[in-house]
């Protein structure tokens, strides 16, 4: 097994579990983090064998509390900076993930936090939940595509009052805003998540698959394109294209 500096990765049949483990800076997202996740994801999208993954966060008090500003606002040169992100887009390779992404969330999930968890299929979170984008308050933005994920899932206007006022939601204001797919108490939350990912891998995976590129790609379609990538899709399945 590959042991890694600041993620656990366990691999159980055909699911993955992916815990961030920073648990004495509550799991704050670093550069050593992306370059990890980017190298975990990367192994796992080629590895047919992986039906779905869950992402949780080590220690009792976060999820994720944002990314390591001390690494992140210490900018490289702009040659060094185009080539890191050209070569390793982690953002861009998790929502191209072709295996369902479940997140476990517990205690605080802020900026890098959110963002990871929308990049995710489904989001659990337990009660005890909190979450924030404070960026603003430090003079950046979110910068891993927060901007665009979190009016995507709650409306411009709620992600501008999180955004520009620093509104933290807990885990009952968060599903109602549609950031959370379901809210369970804090002891609970890794039991259901699990058994969330096990029925997953119990399925048909070219199934699951392909729901969920019907589901994410045609988001951005327009309802006549989305159901001809539907028709598509189907007909994939019965090996008809």
């Amino acid at each position: 097994m590959i042991v890694f500096e600041t993620l656990i990765v366990e691999k159980a049949d055909t699911v993955v579990v992916i815990t961030l483990n920073r648990p004495d800076v509550m799991n704050i997202h670093n550069t050593a983090m992306r370059d990890e996740l980017y190298e975990v994801l990367s192994a796992i999208r080629e590895d047919d064998e992986t039906k779905a993954v869950l992402f949780r966060g080590a220690g009792e008090k976060a999820f994720c509390a944002g990314a390591d500003l001390t690494e992140f606002l210490t900018a490289p040169p702009p040659a060094t900076a185009r080539a890191v992100r050209f070569d390793a887009d982690l953002w861009e390779l998790f929502t191209t993930m072709p295996q369902p992404l479940i997140c476990a969330v517990h205690g605080y999930c802020l900026g890098s936090g959110i963002e990871i968890a929308l990049c995710c299929d489904i989001v659990f979170a337990s009660d005890d939940a909190r979450f924030g984008l404070p960026e603003i308050g430090l003079g950046i933005i979110p910068a891993a595509g927060g901007t665009q994920t979190v009016p995507r899932t709650v409306g411009g206007s709620a992600a501008l009052d999180m955004m520009l006022t620093n509104r933290w939601l807990t885990a009952h204001e968060a599903r109602r805003a549609g950031l959370v797919n379901r809210v369970v108490p804090r002891e609970r939350l890794l039991t259901e998540a699990h058994a969330a990912l096990r029925r997953i891998a119990a399925r048909n995976p070219r199934t699951v698959r392909a729901a969920k590129e019907a589901v994410n790609r045609g988001l951005d379609l327009t309802l006549a394109q989305g159901l001809e990538l539907e028709r598509r899709l189907v007909l994939a399945l019965w090996g008809q294209i």
